[in-house]
């Protein structure tokens, strides 16, 4: 089985990067962020044409997160818990039940960016992370196969940076968010990556602006955080590079994961 995870940045926009994308790499698991659309606008009808099931749960111009997959869920949440203010959508949980009856919960999420560092957006990205924490050791209880799948904005080390002193005082990088980023991972998870590579200059994100990506100034801020009974049945990770060079690409690129549940 193929799990992936792509930022989009903007569905409409990129539907036609996106179905080719379906088509070349055929995943079995994808999770979207910044859909950037309403449910009710998601263009559900060409990625059901290529036989996905759909799962979103949207917002307005902004964010949004979707789930497709190759079979039906068999139960989905929509939003984080843990701030019933919170109306940001950021949260998609999907639960699919294997042909030997186990259960694989597959979690979309977009955490969020945090700058400018000095307004309410960096404290909110730290209680988001803190949540998502919460929300990990919980389900981890469960000895399940989990994958926490997504655009984390966040670099957890120096080498998943072009240049760190560029990015040291960004909220993808300040000490407090690779310290939250830490703590998830100790709940015993593992970051699919790095799992199989040490290798330096290995990115998902190159932004648009001052030739980042012919310059490969890039970063690694979408992970795939796996349970240990998922990551007992991986069997590689990659980054398909690639799809950056098309046509009005994302400034994201695929983060995917390969296992072998039938072991």
């Amino acid at each position: 089985m193929k799990i992936a995870t792509w930022n989009i940045n903007g569905v409409k926009a990129r539907i036609d990067n996106l179905t080719q994308w379906l088509k070349d790499s055929d995943p079995d698991i994808v999770c979207l962020q910044e859909i950037k659309t309403v449910d009710e606008g998601f263009p559900r009808l060409e990625i059901e044409a290529l036989g996905y099931h759909v799962e979103t749960h949207g917002q307005k111009g902004f964010n949004g997160v979707a789930i497709l997959s190759k079979t039906s869920p068999s139960e989905v949440n929509r939003g984080l818990p843990g701030d019933p203010l919170d109306e940001q959508s950021r949260f998609l949980e999907a639960l699919f039940t294997l042909p030997d009856t186990r259960i694989l919960r597959v979690c979309c999420i977009y955490l969020p960016n945090g700058n400018p560092v000095d307004t309410e957006k960096y404290p909110y990205k730290l209680a988001w992370m803190e949540r998502l924490r919460s929300f990990a050791a919980e389900r981890l209880a469960y000895e399940e196969m989990l994958v926490l799948a997504g655009d984390y904005n966040v670099i957890p080390e120096p080498h998943d940076c072009f240049d760190p002193k560029v990015w040291e005082s960004d909220a993808l990088f300040l000490p407090q968010t690779r310290e939250a980023f830490r703590r998830l991972e100790n709940l015993g998870l593992t970051d699919a990556v790095r799992a199989t590579t040490d290798a330096t200059q290995f990115y998902s994100f190159w932004d648009y602006q001052a030739g980042a990506w012919p310059k490969n100034n890039g970063i690694r801020i979408d992970h795939l955080l796996l349970s240990p009974e998922a990551v007992d049945q991986m069997t590689s990770a990659a980054i398909e590079k690639h799809v950056r060079a098309w046509e009005k690409p994302s400034d994201h690129v695929p983060v995917i994961a390969y296992f072998d549940f039938a072991a």
